[in-house]
């Protein structure tokens, strides 16, 4: 078998990994969008390097969009083989590529504008909503640690990794002229002690594995700090400068681990008696699809489940869909804490929230995630002074925060203890995906030191034998 490697190739979006067999079947692990480039990701997502009506099937790890979010465009080109993933998967999929579909919408809208002023013909979407939830008739969901058989000669298991609700190492064995060869997809890999997810779980033996790096240059501090430092900053911000807290945070994953440390500060009495606004349509329904799968959540929510029915909920958070609600916010004069999308900072109504708040000294921004380089996000972290913020410059004058504890992500040595569930003499072969190239490096030679051998880091389009 082939395998082709098109996305997350040295860079952290895009994820996209085509295999073909011996016999001319074609699966896709992934098939997530390239985000945080401007209009450059517009080319890179319409050029896939496959043609959508020979792939056979998806296999989707995670719904996120960098791995999830190209579905709706290779349904409009013809794909109609299925999308294989977990239930959790599957309801989030149900709403994140709606909404996908929807900023396509207004951010065409928006840049037509700016064409037809200029003379230049409109462009279209690369798909719209509609196309999104056509798409949702080829999904089918399977159980974690289900082993079960997609052809005669492929046989698949998802295998739980924490690094977001549903979120699945993808095991495969696929027979050729009866030899079985195992290749696993870790996918990214979450944290070994999340407050709200299970901890990852160990996968079957492979032959071949491609793995994440995302953080396989660094460490994260321990969550408690984190959730002190959160606590900390609220304080000082809110109590001491009566400012406002906004806190950039993805809808999925990253807005239920904030709102469930402050559910608990609410509950021991710690929270300051101030309103915090989770602003955000995609991230409130994505809390209700979390309350359907409470099963699938880690060994601390069910212990809080006993004494609290709702860890998403207390009474001074409010959850915001309407427009109208999101645009009052902006005339709060008092002190207040904002939890909107996007987490890198490039779209949603995060986006407004930082035109009215960053110029602010009694302000702080808490970036609470991983923000890719030439992301919004990236270069407020790194201290661009002023900021462009729809093509207008703001002088950066509120502090600027960070907290990586709450990431989804782990860092390289929980990664590594991971990947080490494996007997890394029977590992033939290594592939590093989904980080920055020098990540990527820092963590090859961590895997080399830890005993994993031939380790490769592979450019887009590289194609190798399996």
């Amino acid at each position: 078998m082939k395998l082709k490697f098109l996305g997350a190739t040295r860079e952290v979006t895009g994820s996209k990994h085509l295999i073909t067999t011996e016999n001319g079947e074609k699966i896709l692990l992934d098939c997530g969008m390239f985000q945080g480039k401007g209009m450059e990701t517009d080319g890179m997502n319409r050029n896939l390097g496959f043609d959508p009506v020979e792939i056979d099937h998806i296999l989707l790890s995670h719904a996120h969009i960098d791995h999830s979010g190209l579905i709706p465009y290779v349904y409009k080109l013809g794909f109609r083989g299925s999308v294989v993933c977990t239930h959790a998967t599957r309801d989030l999929c149900a709403i994140m590529l709606a909404d996908s579909g929807h900023i396509q919408e207004s951010d065409v809208e928006h840049f037509n504008r700016r064409r037809t002023a200029r003379g230049l013909a409109p462009v279209k979407p690369i798909y719209t909503k509609k196309d999104a939830c056509a798409c949702m008739k080829l999904f089918i969901g399977v159980a974690y640690n289900r082993r079960f058989r997609i052809d005669d000669n492929i046989h698949v298991k998802f295998t739980n990794t924490g690094h977001m609700l549903g979120s699945a190492v993808v095991s495969l064995e696929i027979t050729e002229q009866g030899k079985t060869t195992h290749l696993a997809y870790t996918s990214d890999i979450g944290r070994p002690l999340s407050h709200i997810l299970q901890s990852p779980v160990p996968f079957p033996q492979c032959d071949y594995l491609i793995t994440e790096a995302t953080y396989g240059d660094r460490l994260h501090e321990p969550m408690k700090d984190a959730e002190g430092e959160l606590l900390r900053v609220i304080r000082q911000t809110c109590v001491e400068k009566g400012g406002k807290v906004i806190i950039p945070s993805f809808a999925i994953g990253r807005t239920q681990e904030v709102v469930y440390a402050l559910n608990n500060f609410f509950n021991e009495g710690l929270l300051p008696k101030i309103n915090i606004y989770v602003d955000s349509p995609l991230a409130v329904n994505a809390t209700d699809i979390f309350r359907l799968h409470l099963d699938n959540l880690g060994r601390e929510v069910q212990e809080v489940l006993q004494n609290d029915p709702d860890p998403f909920g207390f009474n001074s958070l409010y959850y915001l869909t309407r427009t109208e609600d999101s645009k009052k916010l902006n005339s709060i004069r008092g002190p207040c804490v904002i939890i909107s999308a996007s987490g890198m900072m490039e779209a949603g109504r995060i986006k407004h929230h930082l035109a009215n708040t960053i110029e602010d000294p009694r302000n702080t921004i808490l970036v609470v995630g991983y923000c890719s380089p030439a992301t919004l996000g990236a270069r407020i972290v790194n201290g661009e002074n002023p900021v462009s913020i729809f093509g207008e410059m703001h002088p950066v004058r509120a502090t600027i925060e960070r907290i990586e504890a709450f990431s989804a992500h782990g860092d390289y040595k929980e990664m590594k203890e991971y990947i080490s569930c494996q007997d890394k003499s029977l590992v033939k072969k290594v592939f590093l995906v989904h980080g920055e190239y020098k990540a990527q490096q820092f963590y090859q030679r961590t895997l080399e030191e830890a005993g994993f051998r031939n380790i490769s880091i592979p450019e887009a389009g590289t194609e190798v034998q399996l």
